[in-house]
């Protein structure tokens, strides 16, 4: 298991921008991240929720639900928008194989792109979601940061967490009926925000017009009741404060959260639910 997380993390932090190489970026993401492995595409399986086009390039909800078929489960899902400078967007990995996993994050887009969603299953299986998605061109990820790099310091690390109502009408809503009438406990929806600039590297301070060193969330551990669920693995492609939304187990009275950006930083939250 640690020697898959740190191959992830590697990946994440060495894949090049890939923005001359639009034809064949994803062969060469298929390659390096799955070993040439094609995924399967099964809408009934993994489901992606994005925009057409994004109404905020530094700040847009990405997504997926996804439910294995009988006898299949989990092991990891990965995010990937094929354009950014950071491809390897996030990767949840489980602390245990699922049957069922909903998440999405706010992230920066930062140029029209494919953006794809690859869960692989605990046998190696992969089933993937894929989308284009077109942006307004401002270049998300060196877009100036909405806070003085030095007042962002000041709350580095905050986080809030609340368990949200649940939506009737919605993509991940209809998933997750079908997913109960499987026999699948598909949990509740909850959000954690995170306070932290997520400088990319590529962003100048308006002032001294030189660049901000690179520093956002390397990873989140989550664990319900004393017990794992998940670590996701994050990168520049994440907004500033970014919001993430996951799915924990209907029956939790407990959250625990323990947050590492990259500069080693580390930030721990347990969050009761008795009353939510």
């Amino acid at each position: 298991m640690m020697l898959r997380r740190s191959f992830l993390c590697a990946l994440l932090l060495g894949l090049t921008p890939l923005s001359a190489l639009a034809e064949t970026s994803w062969d060469f993401l298929k390659d390096e991240v799955f070993g040439g492995r094609d995924p399967a595409i099964v809408p009934e399986v993994v489901q992606l929720t994005s925009p057409y086009r994004t109404m905020n390039d530094p700040r847009t909800d990405l997504g997926a639900a996804i439910t294995m078929p009988f006898g299949e489960f989990i092991q990891t899902v990965t995010l990937i928008l094929d354009e950014n400078p950071m491809p390897v967007s996030a990767v949840f990995e489980m602390a245990e194989p699922q049957r069922a996993f909903s998440f999405s994050g706010t992230m920066r887009v930062n140029g029209p792109t494919m953006v794809r969603v690859v869960a692989e299953t605990d046998q190696g299986k992969l089933y993937m979601a894929e989308s284009f998605v077109k942006t307004s061109g401002t270049g998300a990820c060196a877009a100036p940061p909405g806070t003085d790099p030095e007042i962002a310091l000041q709350t580095l690390g905050t986080m809030k967490f609340r368990v949200l109502p649940e939506v009737s009408e919605s993509v991940l809503a209809s998933l997750d009926k079908a997913a109960a009438a499987n026999g699948i406990s598909v949990g509740r929806m909850a959000e954690l925000d995170i306070d932290h600039p997520s400088h990319s590297g590529m962003q100048m301070d308006q002032i001294t017009l030189l660049f901000i060193p690179a520093r956002y969330v390397e990873t989140v551990e989550i664990e319900t009741d004393g017990k794992p669920q998940f670590t996701m693995t994050g990168s520049i492609s994440f907004s500033e404060n970014p919001a993430i939304q996951f799915k924990i187990p209907g029956d939790s009275v407990g959250v625990g959260v323990k947050l590492t950006d990259t500069e080693g930083a580390v930030f721990e939250e347990a969050f009761s639910l008795s009353g939510g």
